[in-house]
Formats: C-alpha cells, sequence, structure tokens
C-alpha cells in the first residue's frame, strides 16, 4: 500500500508541475472543456486493448485516462471548483453508501441482489437531492446523459426499462420487432419517404441494440468487433485487388466480392 501510495504522489506531482508556469505551454493553457473528448477517446483504446485481452496496452491505456482524470481534477483544483481528495473521498463513500451488503448490515446472496441494493441506494440518493421534483425530471431515465453516444445510450435506456420490468419475455419476440421494423422501413422505401425512412431505421438500429442487451452483450463491443473484422476483410480485398492489377471500381464488384468471400474463409 505504501508503494502504491508513493508512486500515486509521484504520478500526481508531475501533473501538478506540467501545469505549472515552469511546466508544459500545452498542458497549462489546457481546459477541462479542451480535455474532456480525450478522456472519451481514452476510454475507447481501453475496452479495445480489453476486448482484445492485451494486457500490456489495457495497463498503459488505464493510465491514460488516469492522466486525463488527474488533469481535469488538477485544472478545477486552480479554479478552487473542487480538490482531487475531494473526487476520491466523494466516490470511496459512495462504493460503502451503495454496497450496505458488504460494508452494513444488509444481505445479498447473488449478484442480481447486490445491484439491487446498488440501484435502492442510488434511488435514494437522487430523491435526497431533490433531483426529481419537477415534472422534467421524474422518470427513472432521466439520469441518462445526452452526451453520450446515441448507441450507449439506448443501451442504457433499455437497460433501465428492463429493471422496470418493461421487457421482453423471449428472445424470440426480441427478434421479431426486429423483422418487424424492417417490413416497416421496406413500405417506406417503397414510399420514398426520407423522414419516415430515418426515423424506421432509427428503430431498427434501437431494436437490435435490444436484443444485444437481452443476450447480456454490450452492442458497443460487438460492433467493435465487427467493424475490426471488416477493415481486416477489406485490406484483403484490397491487396487482391492491387495483386490483379485491378482499380477499386463499383465495375469490378463482381471480382471483388469473390475475394470478400475468400477472404471470410481464411
Amino acid at each position: 500500500m505504501n508503494d502504491l501510495m508513493e508512486s500515486f504522489n509521484n504520478f500526481y506531482n508531475i501533473i501538478i508541475k506540467l501545469r505549472s508556469k515552469d511546466g508544459c505551454p500545452w498542458d497549462r493553457e489546457q481546459t477541462a472543456n479542451s480535455v474532456r473528448t480525450n478522456l472519451l477517446e481514452e476510454v475507447y483504446e481501453c475496452i479495445e486493448a480489453i476486448t482484445e485481452n492485451d494486457d500490456f496496452h489495457t495497463a498503459e491505456e488505464l493510465g491514460d485516462i488516469l492522466i486525463v482524470i488527474s488533469m481535469i481534477s488538477r485544472i478545477k483544483e486552480e479554479e478552487n471548483a473542487f480538490t482531487f481528495k475531494e473526487v476520491i473521498d466523494r466516490v470511496s463513500e459512495k462504493l460503502v453508501r451503495r454496497h450496505p451488503h458488504v460494508f452494513s448490515n444488509t444481505i445479498a446472496k447473488t449478484p442480481d441482489e447486490g445491484l439491487k441494493n446498488w440501484e435502492l441506494m442510488k434511488k435514494a440518493e437522487v430523491s435526497r437531492n431533490n433531483e426529481i421534483d419537477s415534472e422534467e425530471t421524474k422518470s427513472r431515465l432521466d439520469g441518462i446523459s445526452k452526451i453520450i453516444p446515441p448507441l450507449e445510450r439506448a443501451y442504457r435506456f433499455q437497460k433501465k426499462a428492463a429493471k422496470a420490468g418493461f421487457d421482453w419475455s423471449r428472445v424470440k419476440d426480441v427478434l421479431g420487432k426486429v423483422k418487424e421494423e424492417i417490413n416497416e422501413i421496406e413500405h417506406e422505401i417503397a414510399l420514398e419517404n426520407k423522414e419516415k425512412i430515418e426515423e424506421e431505421l432509427g428503430d431498427i438500429l434501437f431494436s437490435v441494440i435490444n436484443v444485444a442487451r437481452f443476450l447480456k452483450i454490450d452492442p458497443s463491443v460487438a460492433l467493435h468487433r465487427t467493424n475490426e473484422k471488416f477493415l481486416s476483410r477489406f485490406k484483403k480485398v484490397e491487396k487482391g485487388m492491387e495483386e490483379k492489377g485491378l482499380p477499386m471500381k463499383h465495375e469490378n464488384l463482381e471480382i471483388m466480392d469473390k475475394l470478400w468471400e475468400e477472404a471470410k474463409l481464411s
């Protein structure tokens, strides 16, 4: 523990130095707003490393996340908004408060019971903070930020709704909803109604995300894997076309499609 504290103190002193008048000009001119997107970028890179079971880069990306968190905390310290100590103290208090089955007399014998305790304590906190008093902020879904990517926001909406009992009973029914939405978009495409096509496409995406949630699969992770798979196969198509001395054009789609099928088998 002493080694850990020493490492953290050394690390945070580096952050303080970088922000000082004798530090780095670039780091010194940053604001919380200017580095906030870095936080999201580093989180995605960390997710990628975890997904690929790359422990070396997972540790590196976790460090990068810590840099951004510490930088924002230091900026806020300098603005007298709050201190890094307050950040740590608040989250420590929250962890203890939301785990009464660990730090109090409440019992939780299963993961679901532990999660239920967490949600009950979280709901109590919101109530105490008067965050659900107005007509505009009394839904279970109000706490989900509008800033997060739409795919992730849809996933969180569905998880919250499911916890309230608003959920399908069988995966067959969830898949049926996807097929229903596909039928509806086919109808709108035939009518060439662009606004309705966009709406129905959104419904399809929302339904597919719901399938992932029902099967306990994170849709972001699933899509990431598909993106990487597509990238790998497309590179093989490019290489094959280059070896054949043919351009990547629609006129050569039949050849490219054949190379794609070959890439799927490799």
